[in-house]
């Protein structure tokens, strides 16, 4: 499908039949973990007859590349994963995204944050182990933002209702549930730079494509609790969710992009075949 073909955007309802996506972070190479999970998601989408949108997550200013967009593309069409729409890029949405944060200011779900990460972290007494973001303790929904941020740009945050517990049915996983202010607290959904958090746009872009599935890696399980509560907030119908197994290391971390060595560039000139690159052999 050539570059600019048209992307569901009518209504945040789910529309009749299948639809996935493969959301790329040009950010560096595409490496084995990426492929196996893209590979998931171009399955079930065919597999169901349905429509998969190809879709760039390019929020990140500092470590966005064209060049990486490009290599993505090369690579998912050499691992013989093509796509029915897109591709559509996140940071030609940023108006949308914008209006969306309004809604929440005027439904009163979000509040002004003027805290660092620094700051969130110094008011912990034992943050949580593997906790990409720490569970914020509500400095600011206490307070207010106050002096402390004057002359300063600040965060929005969701408000989670605390101890409410989020649940929902992952498609390979089970039944999941986090529980608000215990496995994750009032969460950024607005960054200080003026741009949207990972929880905000893959929320309203899922929902505005109108995806029924998300497949992505099981790492991002305790995000969709809380792209669920934005989802919510905005009376907007959630999809459904597969969260397929992480590849790990010798170590067993995580395979991440560090690991030049297993980029699908590096495996492919290596001599390995798409279907081993995919696990299929």
């Amino acid at each position: 499908m050539a570059a600019g073909a048209p992307v569901n955007g009518a209504g945040a309802g789910k529309p009749p039949g299948y639809r996935g996506r493969l959301a790329p972070s040009p950010t560096g190479p595409m490496h084995l973990g990426h492929a196996r999970t893209f590979g998931m998601a171009w399955k079930r989408a065919r597999e169901a007859g349905g429509t998969l949108v190809l879709r760039c997550d390019d929020l990140d200013r500092e470590r966005s590349r064209r060049e990486h967009e490009a290599a993505f593309e090369e690579d998912l069409r050499w691992l013989g994963l093509d796509w029915d729409e897109g591709p559509v890029s996140q940071s030609g949405r940023l108006g949308l995204y914008a209006g969306v944060l309004e809604r929440l200011k005027a439904g009163g779900w979000v509040y002004p944050c003027a805290c660092s990460r620094k700051d969130v972290l110094a008011a912990l007494a034992a943050p949580h182990a593997g906790e990409t973001e720490p569970v914020y303790p509500g400095t600011c929904r206490v307070r207010g933002v106050g002096e402390a941020g004057a002359g300063r740009a600040v965060s929005w945050r969701m408000r989670v209702p605390e101890g409410e517990a989020i649940e929902f049915e992952d498609g390979r996983c089970g039944r999941q549930r986090f529980v608000g202010g215990e496995d994750f607290g009032d969460f950024v959904v607005w960054r200080p730079d003026g741009l949207p958090s990972y929880q905000l746009a893959c929320a309203v872009d899922d929902a505005l494509m109108g995806i029924t599935e998300v497949v992505r890696g099981e790492d991002l399980l305790a995000s969709t609790a809380r792209q669920l509560l934005v989802l919510r907030a905005l009376s907007w119908a959630a999809p459904s969710y597969f969260h397929c197994e992480l590849v790990m290391d010798a170590d067993g971390r995580r395979l991440a992009k560090r690991d030049g060595g297993m980029t699908v560039r590096a495996l492919r000139e290596a001599g390995w075949a798409a279907g081993r690159v995919l696990g299929a052999g």
